[in-house]
């Protein structure tokens, strides 16, 4: 089996796959009587058509090692995960290689990051590292199927 050591989760290297979603740097604009800063339009949302929606989500947490044995993708639309927590989670994409996903990244988020993960993209599945495991996900709604998966032959180990 490969292993895979994740890396902290930034704008440079997380690029080619979706959006960091985070307070750094200053807001955009000060709102609220100037009490609460707006960071704004930080993802490039992509419904393709459909409807947004937001959902919740209440995953199981996982533990190191880890290990990837399926990815999936939605060729419809973008999906954001927004934890409902400040505890890191794990985020596992791939490019695409020929209609399956080549080699596995892994990043660690930092407290308060979510990620906006772009059309079309591979992906891991949902993985806090510890619980609670909530999240609030916004992703495409429609009748179309909006969903591949890819199981590895092989799996990869994903080992701090």
């Amino acid at each position: 089996m490969t292993q895979i050591r994740p890396q902290p989760l930034t704008d440079a290297g997380f690029a080619a796959f979706g959006d960091v979603l985070d307070c750094s740097g200053t807001p955009d604009v000060m709102i609220n009587q100037n009490m609460c800063g707006r960071f704004h339009d930080r993802a490039r949302l992509d419904f393709g058509g459909g409807l947004s929606g937001l959902s919740l989500f209440d995953a199981t947490p996982r533990s190191f090692p880890y290990t990837l044995d399926l990815m999936e993708r939605h060729p419809l639309g973008s999906q954001a995960f927004v934890p409902m927590h400040q505890h890191p989670f794990l985020v596992i994409v791939a490019e695409d290689d020929g209609g399956v996903p080549g080699q596995p990244q892994a990043f660690i988020t930092a407290a308060g990051q979510a990620i906006n993960i772009h059309r079309n993209t591979w992906h891991g599945v949902l993985t806090p590292l510890q619980a609670p495991g909530l999240f609030a996900v916004i992703d495409r709604i429609g009748p179309e199927p909006n969903l591949e998966e890819y199981r590895f032959d092989e799996p990869y180990i994903i080992a701090p």
